[in-house]
Protein backbone atom coordinates (compact mmCIF):
# COMPACT_ATOMS: atom_id res chain seq x y z
CA UNK A 1 0.00 0.00 0.00
CA UNK A 2 1.24 3.49 -0.83
CA UNK A 3 1.29 6.01 2.00
CA UNK A 4 1.93 9.22 0.09
CA UNK A 5 5.25 8.83 -1.78
CA UNK A 6 5.06 10.67 -5.10
CA UNK A 7 7.48 11.02 -7.99
CA UNK A 8 8.56 14.56 -8.86
CA UNK A 9 6.55 16.00 -11.75
CA UNK A 10 7.47 18.78 -14.16
CA UNK A 11 5.74 21.97 -13.07
CA UNK A 12 3.97 24.38 -15.36
CA UNK A 13 4.87 28.07 -15.43
CA UNK A 14 1.65 29.22 -13.76
CA UNK A 15 -1.10 27.68 -11.66
CA UNK A 16 -4.35 28.85 -10.23
CA UNK A 17 -3.11 27.77 -6.80
CA UNK A 18 0.22 26.67 -5.34
CA UNK A 19 -0.13 24.80 -2.05
CA UNK A 20 2.84 25.01 0.32
CA UNK A 21 3.40 21.79 2.27
CA UNK A 22 2.07 18.27 1.94
CA UNK A 23 0.32 17.59 5.24
CA UNK A 24 -3.24 16.34 5.40
CA UNK A 25 -4.75 19.84 5.33
CA UNK A 26 -2.66 20.83 2.31
CA UNK A 27 -3.77 17.63 0.54
CA UNK A 28 -7.38 18.41 1.41
CA UNK A 29 -7.12 21.85 -0.17
CA UNK A 30 -5.44 20.44 -3.27
CA UNK A 31 -8.10 17.77 -3.70
CA UNK A 32 -11.04 20.19 -3.38
CA UNK A 33 -9.57 22.79 -5.73
CA UNK A 34 -8.50 20.28 -8.36
CA UNK A 35 -11.95 18.66 -8.30
CA UNK A 36 -13.38 22.13 -8.93
CA UNK A 37 -11.25 22.48 -12.05
CA UNK A 38 -8.46 24.64 -10.68
CA UNK A 39 -4.88 23.97 -11.70
CA UNK A 40 -2.99 23.05 -8.52
CA UNK A 41 0.67 22.49 -7.69
CA UNK A 42 1.49 21.17 -4.22
CA UNK A 43 5.10 21.49 -3.03
CA UNK A 44 6.42 19.35 -0.16
CA UNK A 45 10.01 19.58 1.08
CA UNK A 46 10.21 16.02 2.44
CA UNK A 47 10.47 12.89 0.32
CA UNK A 48 6.94 11.84 1.24
CA UNK A 49 3.53 13.40 1.77
CA UNK A 50 1.56 13.58 4.99
CA UNK A 51 3.59 15.72 7.39
CA UNK A 52 2.78 14.52 10.92
CA UNK A 53 -0.08 12.38 9.61
CA UNK A 54 1.95 9.40 8.47
CA UNK A 55 2.56 5.75 9.15
CA UNK A 56 6.12 4.47 9.34
CA UNK A 57 8.07 1.29 9.92
CA UNK A 58 9.72 2.73 13.00
CA UNK A 59 11.74 -0.31 14.02
CA UNK A 60 14.27 -1.97 11.68
CA UNK A 61 13.23 -5.37 10.40
CA UNK A 62 9.86 -5.27 12.19
CA UNK A 63 6.71 -5.57 10.08
CA UNK A 64 4.69 -2.90 11.86
CA UNK A 65 3.56 0.46 10.45
CA UNK A 66 3.02 2.82 13.37
CA UNK A 67 1.09 6.07 13.36
CA UNK A 68 4.23 7.82 14.46
CA UNK A 69 3.18 11.37 15.35
CA UNK A 70 -0.63 11.50 15.30
CA UNK A 71 -2.86 8.63 16.32
CA UNK A 72 -6.63 9.14 16.39
CA UNK A 73 -9.28 10.95 14.36
CA UNK A 74 -12.16 12.89 15.89
CA UNK A 75 -12.49 16.21 14.11
CA UNK A 76 -12.65 15.14 10.44
CA UNK A 77 -16.19 15.94 9.29
CA UNK A 78 -18.16 13.37 7.34
CA UNK A 79 -18.46 16.07 4.66
CA UNK A 80 -14.73 15.87 3.89
CA UNK A 81 -14.86 12.12 3.41
CA UNK A 82 -18.07 12.21 1.39
CA UNK A 83 -17.28 15.22 -0.81
CA UNK A 84 -13.83 13.88 -1.72
CA UNK A 85 -14.97 10.25 -1.95
CA UNK A 86 -12.28 9.10 0.48
CA UNK A 87 -11.79 5.37 0.95
CA UNK A 88 -11.20 5.66 4.65
CA UNK A 89 -12.64 3.62 7.51
CA UNK A 90 -12.76 4.94 11.08
CA UNK A 91 -13.59 2.54 13.91
CA UNK A 92 -15.21 3.52 17.18
CA UNK A 93 -13.70 2.35 20.47
CA UNK A 94 -16.21 0.90 22.92
CA UNK A 95 -14.07 1.52 25.99
CA UNK A 96 -13.66 5.21 26.68
CA UNK A 97 -10.90 5.02 29.28
CA UNK A 98 -9.22 3.16 32.10
CA UNK A 99 -7.52 5.02 34.95
CA UNK A 100 -5.63 3.22 37.75
CA UNK A 101 -5.89 4.85 41.17
CA UNK A 102 -2.42 6.44 41.52
CA UNK A 103 -1.74 5.40 45.13
CA UNK A 104 -3.61 2.10 44.84
CA UNK A 105 -3.30 0.78 41.26
CA UNK A 106 -4.94 -2.51 42.24
CA UNK A 107 -8.12 -0.51 41.64
CA UNK A 108 -8.99 1.41 38.51
CA UNK A 109 -11.82 3.32 36.85
CA UNK A 110 -13.05 1.62 33.67
CA UNK A 111 -15.50 3.66 31.57
CA UNK A 112 -17.28 1.25 29.23
CA UNK A 113 -19.70 3.05 26.93
CA UNK A 114 -21.48 -0.25 26.23
CA UNK A 115 -22.16 -1.21 29.87
CA UNK A 116 -23.55 1.52 32.11
CA UNK A 117 -23.92 -0.81 35.10
CA UNK A 118 -20.30 -1.96 34.93
CA UNK A 119 -19.15 1.64 34.65
CA UNK A 120 -21.19 2.62 37.70
CA UNK A 121 -19.70 -0.29 39.65
CA UNK A 122 -16.22 0.82 38.64
CA UNK A 123 -16.91 4.36 39.88
CA UNK A 124 -18.00 2.90 43.22
CA UNK A 125 -14.93 0.68 43.44
CA UNK A 126 -12.55 3.64 43.22
CA UNK A 127 -14.57 5.62 45.78
CA UNK A 128 -16.32 7.88 43.27
CA UNK A 129 -19.88 6.52 43.50
CA UNK A 130 -21.22 10.04 44.11
CA UNK A 131 -19.81 11.13 40.76
CA UNK A 132 -21.61 8.62 38.51
CA UNK A 133 -24.69 10.73 37.88
CA UNK A 134 -22.67 13.94 37.72
CA UNK A 135 -20.28 12.34 35.20
CA UNK A 136 -23.22 11.31 33.04
CA UNK A 137 -24.80 14.76 33.33
CA UNK A 138 -21.57 16.39 32.18
CA UNK A 139 -21.41 13.89 29.32
CA UNK A 140 -24.93 14.80 28.27
CA UNK A 141 -24.04 18.49 28.37
CA UNK A 142 -20.89 18.02 26.27
CA UNK A 143 -22.92 15.91 23.86
CA UNK A 144 -25.30 18.81 23.39
CA UNK A 145 -22.32 21.12 22.88
CA UNK A 146 -20.89 18.81 20.23
CA UNK A 147 -24.18 18.47 18.38
CA UNK A 148 -24.61 22.25 18.41
CA UNK A 149 -21.13 23.39 17.47
CA UNK A 150 -19.60 20.71 15.26
CA UNK A 151 -22.02 21.22 12.32
CA UNK A 152 -20.74 24.81 12.04
CA UNK A 153 -17.18 23.76 11.12
CA UNK A 154 -18.15 23.04 7.52
CA UNK A 155 -19.60 26.49 6.99
CA UNK A 156 -18.32 30.05 7.29
CA UNK A 157 -17.31 31.07 10.79
CA UNK A 158 -20.17 32.03 13.07
CA UNK A 159 -19.98 35.47 14.62
CA UNK A 160 -19.28 35.66 18.33
CA UNK A 161 -22.89 36.70 18.92
CA UNK A 162 -24.16 33.69 16.95
CA UNK A 163 -21.87 31.38 18.89
CA UNK A 164 -22.91 32.92 22.21
CA UNK A 165 -26.58 32.37 21.39
CA UNK A 166 -25.99 28.80 20.22
CA UNK A 167 -23.86 27.78 23.20
CA UNK A 168 -26.19 29.16 25.84
CA UNK A 169 -24.87 28.32 29.36
CA UNK A 170 -21.73 26.78 27.83
CA UNK A 171 -20.54 30.28 26.93
CA UNK A 172 -20.19 31.20 30.59
CA UNK A 173 -18.49 27.87 31.35
CA UNK A 174 -16.00 27.97 28.46
CA UNK A 175 -15.47 31.55 27.37
CA UNK A 176 -15.94 33.57 30.55
CA UNK A 177 -14.16 31.45 33.18
CA UNK A 178 -11.26 29.00 33.49
CA UNK A 179 -12.23 25.38 32.88
CA UNK A 180 -11.19 24.40 36.39
CA UNK A 181 -14.33 26.04 37.72
CA UNK A 182 -16.54 23.82 35.56
CA UNK A 183 -14.56 20.69 36.40
CA UNK A 184 -14.67 21.30 40.14
CA UNK A 185 -18.35 22.19 40.04
CA UNK A 186 -19.28 19.17 37.92
CA UNK A 187 -17.46 16.26 39.62
CA UNK A 188 -15.88 15.83 43.04
CA UNK A 189 -13.41 12.94 43.01
CA UNK A 190 -9.80 13.79 42.21
CA UNK A 191 -9.43 10.88 39.78
CA UNK A 192 -12.61 11.77 37.89
CA UNK A 193 -11.64 15.43 37.74
CA UNK A 194 -8.30 14.42 36.23
CA UNK A 195 -9.96 12.33 33.52
CA UNK A 196 -12.12 15.31 32.57
CA UNK A 197 -9.22 17.77 32.61
CA UNK A 198 -6.94 15.74 30.34
CA UNK A 199 -9.09 16.68 27.34
CA UNK A 200 -7.98 20.25 28.01
CA UNK A 201 -4.27 19.48 28.12
CA UNK A 202 -3.45 17.36 25.07
CA UNK A 203 -0.94 19.46 23.17
CA UNK A 204 -1.47 22.41 25.51
CA UNK A 205 0.78 23.48 28.39
CA UNK A 206 -1.68 24.89 30.88
CA UNK A 207 -3.34 24.35 34.22
CA UNK A 208 -7.01 24.03 35.07
CA UNK A 209 -7.30 27.66 36.18
CA UNK A 210 -5.04 29.26 33.56
CA UNK A 211 -6.28 32.81 32.95
CA UNK A 212 -5.42 32.61 29.23
CA UNK A 213 -8.18 29.99 28.74
CA UNK A 214 -6.02 28.04 26.30
CA UNK A 215 -7.07 24.93 28.23
CA UNK A 216 -10.72 25.82 27.60
CA UNK A 217 -10.17 26.01 23.85
CA UNK A 218 -8.28 22.72 23.85
CA UNK A 219 -11.13 21.08 25.79
CA UNK A 220 -13.68 22.42 23.33
CA UNK A 221 -11.94 20.87 20.34
CA UNK A 222 -11.50 17.56 22.13
CA UNK A 223 -15.17 17.10 23.03
CA UNK A 224 -17.02 18.25 19.88
CA UNK A 225 -15.49 15.99 17.22
CA UNK A 226 -17.96 14.33 14.89
CA UNK A 227 -20.82 15.80 16.89
CA UNK A 228 -20.17 13.14 19.55
CA UNK A 229 -16.66 13.76 20.90
CA UNK A 230 -15.58 10.20 20.09
CA UNK A 231 -11.99 9.59 19.02
CA UNK A 232 -11.81 6.93 16.32
CA UNK A 233 -9.08 4.66 15.01
CA UNK A 234 -8.23 4.96 11.28
CA UNK A 235 -8.04 1.47 9.79
CA UNK A 236 -4.60 1.06 8.29
CA UNK A 237 -3.13 3.74 10.53
CA UNK A 238 -2.70 7.44 9.90
CA UNK A 239 -0.98 6.63 6.63
CA UNK A 240 -4.37 5.53 5.33
CA UNK A 241 -5.62 9.10 5.79
CA UNK A 242 -2.73 10.39 3.69
CA UNK A 243 -3.21 7.71 1.05
CA UNK A 244 -6.90 8.57 0.70
CA UNK A 245 -6.33 12.32 0.48
CA UNK A 246 -3.34 12.16 -1.87
CA UNK A 247 -5.20 9.68 -4.07
CA UNK A 248 -8.17 12.04 -4.29
CA UNK A 249 -5.94 14.99 -5.14
CA UNK A 250 -4.01 13.11 -7.84
CA UNK A 251 -7.18 11.65 -9.34
CA UNK A 252 -8.57 15.18 -9.66
CA UNK A 253 -5.46 16.36 -11.52
CA UNK A 254 -3.43 18.10 -8.82
CA UNK A 255 0.35 17.96 -9.27
CA UNK A 256 1.94 16.72 -6.04
CA UNK A 257 5.68 17.31 -5.90
CA UNK A 258 7.91 16.02 -3.10
CA UNK A 259 11.54 17.00 -2.44
CA UNK A 260 10.41 20.50 -3.43
CA UNK A 261 11.20 23.10 -0.78
CA UNK A 262 9.47 26.48 -0.92
CA UNK A 263 11.96 29.18 0.06
CA UNK A 264 9.98 32.39 -0.44
CA UNK A 265 6.56 33.80 -1.30
CA UNK A 266 6.19 37.17 -3.00
CA UNK A 267 2.53 38.22 -3.05
CA UNK A 268 1.33 41.04 -5.28
CA UNK A 269 -1.92 42.58 -6.39
CA UNK A 270 -2.48 40.03 -9.16
CA UNK A 271 -0.95 36.88 -7.71
CA UNK A 272 1.94 35.26 -5.90
CA UNK A 273 5.43 34.35 -7.05
CA UNK A 274 6.48 31.10 -5.38
CA UNK A 275 10.22 30.46 -5.13
CA UNK A 276 11.22 26.84 -4.53
CA UNK A 277 14.10 24.45 -5.05
CA UNK A 278 13.99 20.87 -6.27
CA UNK A 279 15.92 17.82 -5.10
CA UNK A 280 18.94 18.87 -7.16
CA UNK A 281 19.03 22.32 -5.60
CA UNK A 282 17.77 24.02 -8.76
CA UNK A 283 15.71 27.11 -8.01
CA UNK A 284 12.31 27.54 -9.65
CA UNK A 285 9.89 30.45 -9.74
CA UNK A 286 6.26 29.61 -10.29
CA UNK A 287 3.42 32.10 -10.61
CA UNK A 288 0.01 31.50 -9.08
CA UNK A 289 -3.18 33.42 -8.64
CA UNK A 290 -3.18 32.33 -4.99
CA UNK A 291 -0.87 30.53 -2.59
CA UNK A 292 -2.30 28.36 0.17
CA UNK A 293 0.00 27.72 3.13
CA UNK A 294 -0.46 24.30 4.65
CA UNK A 295 2.53 25.06 6.84
CA UNK A 296 2.62 26.67 10.29
CA UNK A 297 2.04 30.44 10.64
CA UNK A 298 5.63 30.85 11.88
CA UNK A 299 6.92 29.17 8.72
CA UNK A 300 4.64 31.32 6.56
CA UNK A 301 6.08 34.45 8.20
CA UNK A 302 9.56 33.22 7.29
CA UNK A 303 8.56 32.59 3.68
CA UNK A 304 7.04 36.06 3.46
CA UNK A 305 10.15 37.61 5.00
CA UNK A 306 8.26 39.26 7.87
CA UNK A 307 8.82 39.26 11.62
CA UNK A 308 6.97 36.49 13.46
CA UNK A 309 3.51 37.41 14.65
CA UNK A 310 2.50 36.49 18.19
CA UNK A 311 4.44 34.54 20.81
CA UNK A 312 6.71 31.71 19.75
CA UNK A 313 4.81 28.39 19.78
CA UNK A 314 5.82 25.82 22.37
CA UNK A 315 4.74 22.20 22.33
CA UNK A 316 4.52 20.33 25.61
CA UNK A 317 4.46 16.59 25.04
CA UNK A 318 6.64 13.51 24.95
CA UNK A 319 5.60 10.95 22.36
CA UNK A 320 6.64 7.33 22.87
CA UNK A 321 5.96 4.54 20.39
CA UNK A 322 6.31 0.91 21.44
CA UNK A 323 5.81 -2.55 20.00
CA UNK A 324 5.02 -5.23 22.58
CA UNK A 325 5.11 -9.01 22.42
CA UNK A 326 2.02 -8.95 24.65
CA UNK A 327 -0.03 -6.50 26.67
CA UNK A 328 1.36 -5.89 30.17
CA UNK A 329 -0.34 -7.32 33.23
CA UNK A 330 -2.28 -4.94 35.46
CA UNK A 331 -2.28 -4.72 39.23
CA UNK A 332 -6.07 -4.58 39.04
CA UNK A 333 -7.34 -8.19 39.16
CA UNK A 334 -10.83 -7.31 37.94
CA UNK A 335 -9.89 -5.65 34.64
CA UNK A 336 -8.61 -7.45 31.55
CA UNK A 337 -5.63 -5.62 29.98
CA UNK A 338 -7.40 -5.94 26.63
CA UNK A 339 -10.23 -3.82 28.05
CA UNK A 340 -7.96 -1.39 29.89
CA UNK A 341 -5.89 -0.62 26.80
CA UNK A 342 -8.83 -0.64 24.35
CA UNK A 343 -9.64 2.97 25.17
CA UNK A 344 -7.45 5.70 26.62
CA UNK A 345 -5.26 4.42 29.45
CA UNK A 346 -4.58 7.29 31.88
CA UNK A 347 -1.31 7.15 33.81
CA UNK A 348 -0.96 9.29 36.94
CA UNK A 349 -3.43 11.86 35.66
CA UNK A 350 -5.27 12.67 38.86
CA UNK A 351 -6.36 16.29 39.16
CA UNK A 352 -3.76 17.14 41.80
CA UNK A 353 -1.07 15.18 39.95
CA UNK A 354 -1.67 17.20 36.79
CA UNK A 355 -1.30 20.45 38.73
CA UNK A 356 1.87 19.25 40.44
CA UNK A 357 3.47 18.17 37.15
CA UNK A 358 2.57 21.51 35.58
CA UNK A 359 4.18 23.47 38.42
CA UNK A 360 7.38 21.42 38.17
CA UNK A 361 7.62 21.90 34.40
CA UNK A 362 6.79 25.62 34.63
CA UNK A 363 9.70 25.93 37.07
CA UNK A 364 12.02 24.35 34.52
CA UNK A 365 12.12 20.92 36.15
CA UNK A 366 11.29 17.55 34.64
CA UNK A 367 8.05 16.33 36.26
CA UNK A 368 8.82 13.83 39.00
CA UNK A 369 5.84 11.62 38.10
CA UNK A 370 5.01 12.49 34.50
CA UNK A 371 1.32 12.16 33.59
CA UNK A 372 0.53 10.44 30.32
CA UNK A 373 -2.07 8.55 28.38
CA UNK A 374 -1.74 5.50 26.17
CA UNK A 375 -3.50 4.23 23.06
CA UNK A 376 -3.35 0.69 21.68
CA UNK A 377 -4.15 0.92 17.97
CA UNK A 378 -3.92 -2.81 17.33
CA UNK A 379 -6.74 -3.80 19.70
CA UNK A 380 -9.12 -1.95 17.36
CA UNK A 381 -7.24 -2.35 14.07
CA UNK A 382 -4.60 -5.10 13.83
CA UNK A 383 -4.00 -4.49 10.11
CA UNK A 384 -0.99 -2.25 10.81
CA UNK A 385 0.88 -5.40 11.88
CA UNK A 386 2.22 -8.08 9.56
CA UNK A 387 0.58 -11.49 9.70
CA UNK A 388 3.39 -12.95 11.78
CA UNK A 389 3.13 -10.30 14.49
CA UNK A 390 -0.65 -10.63 14.57
CA UNK A 391 -0.41 -14.39 14.98
CA UNK A 392 1.96 -14.07 17.94
CA UNK A 393 -0.15 -11.51 19.82
CA UNK A 394 2.02 -8.44 19.35
CA UNK A 395 0.54 -5.01 20.01
CA UNK A 396 1.50 -1.38 19.56
CA UNK A 397 1.32 1.14 22.37
CA UNK A 398 1.54 4.88 21.83
CA UNK A 399 2.14 7.06 24.85
CA UNK A 400 1.41 10.79 24.93
CA UNK A 401 3.16 12.45 27.86
CA UNK A 402 1.74 15.71 29.20
CA UNK A 403 3.50 18.75 30.69
CA UNK A 404 6.76 18.23 28.80
CA UNK A 405 7.32 21.73 27.34
CA UNK A 406 10.03 22.34 24.77
CA UNK A 407 11.93 24.55 27.22
CA UNK A 408 12.94 21.41 29.14
CA UNK A 409 14.72 20.00 26.08
CA UNK A 410 16.44 22.98 24.46
CA UNK A 411 19.79 22.96 26.22
CA UNK A 412 20.41 19.20 26.13
CA UNK A 413 17.98 17.55 23.67
CA UNK A 414 19.47 14.05 23.88
CA UNK A 415 20.03 14.01 27.63
CA UNK A 416 16.68 15.61 28.44
CA UNK A 417 14.85 13.16 26.19
CA UNK A 418 16.53 10.24 27.96
CA UNK A 419 15.63 11.65 31.38
CA UNK A 420 12.05 12.33 30.32
CA UNK A 421 11.68 8.81 28.93
CA UNK A 422 13.14 7.23 32.06
CA UNK A 423 10.80 9.21 34.32
CA UNK A 424 7.80 8.44 32.11
CA UNK A 425 8.47 4.69 32.02
CA UNK A 426 8.96 4.72 35.80
CA UNK A 427 5.60 6.48 36.13
CA UNK A 428 3.96 3.89 33.88
CA UNK A 429 5.53 0.94 35.70
CA UNK A 430 4.10 2.26 38.97
CA UNK A 431 0.55 1.48 37.78
CA UNK A 432 1.30 -1.78 35.93
CA UNK A 433 1.68 -5.30 37.27
CA UNK A 434 5.09 -5.70 35.61
CA UNK A 435 7.73 -3.47 34.02
CA UNK A 436 6.80 -2.39 30.51
CA UNK A 437 10.35 -3.25 29.41
CA UNK A 438 9.56 -6.94 29.99
CA UNK A 439 6.92 -6.75 27.25
CA UNK A 440 8.89 -4.86 24.59
CA UNK A 441 9.62 -6.63 21.33
CA UNK A 442 13.11 -6.48 19.83
CA UNK A 443 14.01 -5.16 16.40
CA UNK A 444 16.23 -6.91 13.86
CA UNK A 445 19.32 -5.60 15.64
CA UNK A 446 18.22 -6.83 19.06
CA UNK A 447 17.20 -3.42 20.41
CA UNK A 448 13.91 -2.77 22.25
CA UNK A 449 11.14 -1.50 19.97
CA UNK A 450 10.85 1.83 21.73
CA UNK A 451 11.23 5.38 20.41
CA UNK A 452 10.67 8.72 22.12
CA UNK A 453 10.21 12.13 20.50
CA UNK A 454 10.29 15.41 22.37
CA UNK A 455 8.93 18.77 21.15
CA UNK A 456 12.43 19.60 19.90
CA UNK A 457 12.47 16.34 17.92
CA UNK A 458 9.05 17.09 16.42
CA UNK A 459 10.31 20.47 15.30
CA UNK A 460 13.18 18.79 13.47
CA UNK A 461 11.26 15.76 12.24
CA UNK A 462 8.15 17.36 10.76
CA UNK A 463 8.62 21.12 11.11
CA UNK A 464 6.23 21.73 14.00
CA UNK A 465 7.38 25.09 15.44
CA UNK A 466 8.48 24.54 19.01
CA UNK A 467 7.10 21.03 18.63
CA UNK A 468 3.57 22.47 18.91
CA UNK A 469 1.20 19.85 17.49
CA UNK A 470 -1.40 22.55 16.69
CA UNK A 471 1.24 24.89 15.13
CA UNK A 472 0.23 27.50 17.75
CA UNK A 473 -2.35 27.85 20.51
CA UNK A 474 -5.85 26.97 19.40
CA UNK A 475 -8.37 29.71 18.70
CA UNK A 476 -12.14 29.77 19.24
CA UNK A 477 -14.03 28.33 16.24
CA UNK A 478 -15.89 31.56 15.59
CA UNK A 479 -15.01 35.15 14.68
CA UNK A 480 -13.50 37.28 17.46
CA UNK A 481 -16.00 39.32 19.43
CA UNK A 482 -16.87 42.47 17.47
CA UNK A 483 -14.91 41.39 14.37
CA UNK A 484 -16.39 41.79 10.90
CA UNK A 485 -15.55 39.43 8.05
CA UNK A 486 -15.43 41.38 4.79
CA UNK A 487 -13.84 38.74 2.56
CA UNK A 488 -14.37 35.02 1.93
CA UNK A 489 -10.97 34.32 3.50
CA UNK A 490 -11.98 36.06 6.74
CA UNK A 491 -15.40 34.42 6.78
CA UNK A 492 -13.76 30.99 6.51
CA UNK A 493 -10.98 31.70 9.03
CA UNK A 494 -8.05 31.33 6.62
CA UNK A 495 -7.10 34.95 5.94
CA UNK A 496 -3.58 36.35 6.23
CA UNK A 497 -2.28 39.90 5.80
CA UNK A 498 -2.14 39.23 2.04
CA UNK A 499 -5.37 38.65 0.10
CA UNK A 500 -3.54 36.34 -2.31
CA UNK A 501 -2.17 34.10 0.47
CA UNK A 502 -4.40 31.84 2.56
CA UNK A 503 -3.57 29.80 5.67
CA UNK A 504 -4.80 26.20 5.59
CA UNK A 505 -2.74 24.38 8.21
CA UNK A 506 -3.43 23.54 11.84
CA UNK A 507 -2.63 27.13 12.82
CA UNK A 508 -5.67 28.50 11.00
CA UNK A 509 -8.85 29.29 12.91
CA UNK A 510 -10.62 25.95 13.47
CA UNK A 511 -7.26 24.24 13.01
CA UNK A 512 -5.59 21.63 15.19
CA UNK A 513 -5.97 17.88 15.12
CA UNK A 514 -6.39 15.62 12.10
CA UNK A 515 -9.49 17.16 10.59
CA UNK A 516 -9.04 18.62 7.12
CA UNK A 517 -11.27 21.48 8.30
CA UNK A 518 -8.85 24.37 7.59
CA UNK A 519 -7.81 22.69 4.33
CA UNK A 520 -11.43 22.52 3.22
CA UNK A 521 -12.08 26.05 4.49
CA UNK A 522 -9.26 27.46 2.34
CA UNK A 523 -10.70 25.76 -0.71
CA UNK A 524 -14.21 26.99 0.08
CA UNK A 525 -12.94 30.55 0.53
CA UNK A 526 -11.38 30.50 -2.93
CA UNK A 527 -14.25 28.73 -4.65
CA UNK A 528 -17.03 30.70 -3.04
CA UNK A 529 -15.11 33.90 -3.61
CA UNK A 530 -15.00 33.04 -7.31
CA UNK A 531 -18.71 32.33 -7.43
CA UNK A 532 -18.23 28.60 -7.93
CA UNK A 533 -20.69 27.73 -5.16
CA UNK A 534 -23.94 29.27 -4.03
Amino acid sequence: MSYGRQVQTSPAARYDVVVVGGGHNALTTAAYLARAGRSVLLLEAADHLGGATVSAQAFPGVDARLSRYSYLVSLMPRAVRDELGLDLTLRRRRVSSYTPVPDDPARGLLVDTGDAAATAASFARVGAADDVDRWRALGERTGELARTLFPTVTGPLPTADEARAALGPWWADLVDAPLGELVERSVGHDLVRGVVLTDALIGTFARAHDASLIQNRCYLYHVIGGGTGDWDVPVGGMGAVVAALSGAARAAGAHLAVRSRVTALHPGADGVEVVWSDDDGVEHRTAAAHAVAGCAPAELDRLLGVAPTGPAPEGAQLKVNMLLTRLPRLRDPLVDPAAAFAGTFHVNEGYDQLERAYREAAAGEMPTTPPSEIYCHTLTDPTILGEGLRATGHHTLTLFGLHMPARLFREDPEGARARALEATLRSLDAVLGEPIEDCLALDAEGRPCLEARSPVDLEGDVGLPGGHIFHRDLSWPWLPDGAEATSPEQRWGVATEHPRVLLAGAGARRGGGVSGIPGRSAAMALLKGAGAYT
